[in-house]
């Protein structure tokens, strides 16, 4: 039986996770668990060591253990799902087919592991028309409707930052699912396949935007609709200094002090949810958001119930009274990151360790895993595990 680690502080300390090297949606879900104080073991292929992305500047990479392994080979394989025997959980963000070429597929890890949580997040899903096309987040957020309902309405939608594909709608709904399955697995004694398609969860994260739809307050066409830059209550202005604040006041209440602390008598102008009146209102606002610095407008709004926040750079933002009032930043390692998210009053999650090198915690992390030291050494010398020197 593996070495039960008791470092680790979280709600899911305790819990074991094999997770399959990867990129975008499946390292972050990876992170999620390993901050919650799960047992998080990476296994990268020896065959990428070569050129692998440096995880260890990597904050998503971070506390875990790295084991480097053959795939190409029966007793890397063989390796591997002898860990998966004893883990909690496996995930893996492969295209659909490549685990099961592997041998490493649903049907032999829970032959091997009937309690196992099998957690694979893909973009499109494990099977459809698209299943096994290449993809990225943008190409996911295009499917579901979501890409087309963002930006301006006189050009393209932007790319934006890969937070509601690859993230939003892939890492942190296999999480969710993991957890959940990991729950059921807790009353049932059974384990299960936990299928994560970015799309669908991207789909669910529209959930709001439909039900607008539904009730007819919500037009196709964008920066038409209250939410997407449309109405001049909610969106984002140029100040004199040449940045940028944001203003949210929907509700009638917080409109009125918006409105009040600009001095403005609405008398004058169109009716709020006027939408022929929106683009009036919205050049009104920005002449007059255009006559402040931005420390001026924070020293005006900020605080109040007017719905205000200055548009920060990432730099800013990590250093702004708020997050650093809540540690909503932290430096590890002189590395700027996000903290381990969210917060739980009995068992606190944390930052477990660095990112690793991989192949760096091989021998260390097969030992605890319960291979005895004749079985670690002969693995290395015949190549199907390598332990990295640094």
């Amino acid at each position: 039986m593996p070495t039960q680690d008791t470092s680790r502080s979280g709600p899911l300390s305790g819990m074991r996770v094999v997770e399959m090297a990867g990129k975008g949606p499946a390292p972050y879900c990876g992170m999620l668990l390993s901050d919650m104080g799960a047992d998080v073991v990476r296994i990268d292929r020896i065959s990428t060591l070569s050129r692998r992305y440096v995880h260890y500047v990597d904050p998503m990479s971070r506390g875990r253990r790295s084991i480097a392994v053959d795939l190409k080979t029966p007793a890397g394989v063989a390796t591997i799902r002898r860990l998966v025997a004893l883990s909690d959980c496996l995930i893996e963000g492969y295209r659909p087919g490549v685990m099961e070429r592997l041998g490493l597929g649903p049907s032999e890890c829970l032959a091997d592991n009937s309690r196992l949580v099998y957690g694979r997040v893909t973009g499109w899903g494990q099977e459809g028309p698209l299943a096994q096309a290449a993809g990225h987040d943008l190409n996911y957020i295009a499917l579901t409707g979501a890409l087309h309902a963002i930006g301006y309405a006189d050009r393209p939608p932007p790319a934006p930052l890969a937070l509601i594909g690859d993230f939003g709608g892939g890492g942190m709904f296999l999480a969710f699912g993991v957890v959940s399955a990991l729950l059921s697995a807790q009353r049932t004694s059974e384990g299960q396949v936990v299928d994560a398609a970015m799309i669908e969860g991207i789909a669910s994260l529209t959930a709001f935007t439909h039900g607008l739809r539904a009730a007819g307050w919500w037009h196709d066409d964008r920066q038409a609709n209250m939410l997407d830059g449309g109405a001049h209550f909610y969106g984002n202005y140029e100040t004199k200094d040449g940045k940028y604040i944001s203003v949210g006041a929907i509700e009638p209440e917080f409109y009125a002090e918006l409105i009040q602390r600009l001095g403005i008598d609405a008398a004058k102008m169109p009716e709020r949810m006027d939408r022929a009146g929106w683009p009036q209102w919205r050049a009104h606002l920005a002449v007059i958001f255009a006559g402040k610095t931005l420390e001026e407008w924070c020293d005006l709004l900020e605080g109040t119930d007017a719905c205000f926040a200055p548009v920060l750079t990432f730099e800013e933002a990590s250093v702004h009274p708020q997050n650093r009032a809540r540690g909503t930043f932290t430096n590890y390692q002189g590395i700027t990151q996000p903290a381990p998210s969210p917060r739980f009053s009995l068992t606190p999650g944390a930052i477990q360790g660095p990112a690793p090198r991989p192949g760096e915690n091989s021998r260390q992390t097969l030992t605890d895993w319960g291979l005895t030291e004749d079985e670690i050494e002969e693995l290395i010398v015949a190549g199907v595990v390598h332990q990295a020197d640094f």
